[in-house]
């Protein structure tokens, strides 16, 4: 069964419906404030399927926790659109 707030809910309220989630962290470089991890992540939170994204700017990790698998080209994409690069 489809849970009926997707969009809506946070990553914890989907995990107690029992809708299976991905995680997945990459490292983004050339952030430095506030406000860098926060274009980071409305740009990555934009991305379908994505219900959560935490980052840690000490060290530069983006976790992100989604609905479906995120392909690694959109999260490169979005992380340049917030004027930022995912670490190779």
């Amino acid at each position: 069964m489809r849970s009926p707030c997707l969009t809506t809910c946070t990553a914890r309220q989907l995990q107690e419906q029992g809708v299976v989630m991905s995680t997945s962290t990459v490292t983004v470089t050339g952030m430095t404030c506030g406000h860098c991890a926060s274009s980071v992540r409305e740009e990555v939170g934009a991305l379908p399927g994505v219900s959560d994204v935490e980052v840690d700017l000490g060290t530069g990790a983006v976790t992100i926790t989604s609905t479906d698998t995120i392909e690694p080209a959109a999260v490169k994409a979005a992380v340049a659109e917030a004027g930022y690069q995912v670490a190779e």
